[in-house]
């Protein structure tokens, strides 16, 4: 059974697409390129600041580090913070890209993946001639530890269903599940933007961490209130932003997925490790192309 919204080609951008930010954890600003690809190209980055700009593919054997944000390196260079807009990637079916950036931190911009989500969608997405490979999970695989929970099980779809539990009056326990479509991806979980609280805040500011963090890009959330003046996009912004996460993490896998994933109070260095999992347990998942 196909879906509607399963592509059977592969995909990359009509055109190319620019825009500049800051990175959430440097400060640094940072001007961003995305160019369109040619087939069997995957994601890849590309270090135009540095000597022979050096590129990387968006894979999980290049994860570095996933303590903040999700940073993948290679040969002494580093690409950080790519999980939104491989999130966006991901979530709009874009297969082939090439990333071009002028520092190492890749821009936050208002902290969701929207703005990444409108440029591609401004760009427009082109169909390719070869086919698209996708992941088929045969078997569940699941991942327990530390409170934390990540699973993938057999389904004729991709699905994300998330939960998120915060001893805190403004977040408590959230879930939420979609089945992930360009549609579902554009309209429900893209805006969603990073949080969060302002004590934690306030602290990596003091160790010079977040220096580009600011209620433009980041809900900050006090005792009882959230401190950006415009509130919420969605009474359940915050576990649709683990979602997008995980859809970022997720997408490292170098091919999009037919299964259903569930993740627990998960973040990126839990679900990097389900993904070391995953790969190690070859006979519960086969690759295939749509008919």
């Amino acid at each position: 059974m196909v879906m509607s919204h399963m592509h059977i080609h592969q995909r990359t951008l009509a055109s190319s697409v620019s825009c500049s930010g800051v990175g959430v954890h440097s400060g640094k600003a940072v001007n961003l390129d995305i160019h369109p690809a040619p087939e069997n190209h995957g994601i890849k980055f590309v270090r135009r600041d540095l000597l022979d700009s050096p590129s990387i593919s968006a894979h999980f054997n290049m994860v570095v580090d996933t303590s903040l944000a999700t940073v993948i390196g290679y040969d002494g260079f580093i690409v950080s913070t790519i999980e939104h807009l491989m999130a966006t990637f991901s979530g709009l079916s874009v297969d082939n890209a090439l990333v071009e950036i002028d520092a190492y931190e890749m821009p936050i911009m208002d902290g969701s993946a929207g703005p990444f989500t409108d440029l591609i969608l401004t760009a427009g997405i082109k169909t390719q001639a070869v086919p698209r490979s996708y992941l088929r999970v045969q078997e569940p695989i699941e991942l327990h530890g530390e409170g934390k929970f990540v699973a993938i099980y057999p389904a004729d779809r991709y699905r994300i269903t998330g939960t998120i539990e915060f001893d805190h009056p403004m977040i408590k326990r959230q879930s939420c599940s979609f089945d992930i479509s360009e549609a579902s991806f554009s309209k429900q979980i893209s805006r969603a933007r990073t949080f969060g609280f302002l004590d934690e805040y306030e602290l990596l500011k003091r160790f010079g961490l977040a220096r580009g963090g600011s209620l433009d890009n980041v809900v900050v959330i006090a005792e009882d209130h959230v401190m950006n003046p415009e509130g919420l996009r969605f009474p359940d912004e915050f576990v649709r932003h683990k979602i997008l996460d995980c859809i970022g993490d997720f997408s490292l896998i170098g091919m999009p997925i037919i299964g259903h994933v569930v993740v627990e109070k998960s973040g990126h260095a839990f679900n990097h490790t389900f993904l070391e999992k995953f790969f190690e347990n070859k006979q519960s998942w086969q690759t295939c192309t749509l008919p």
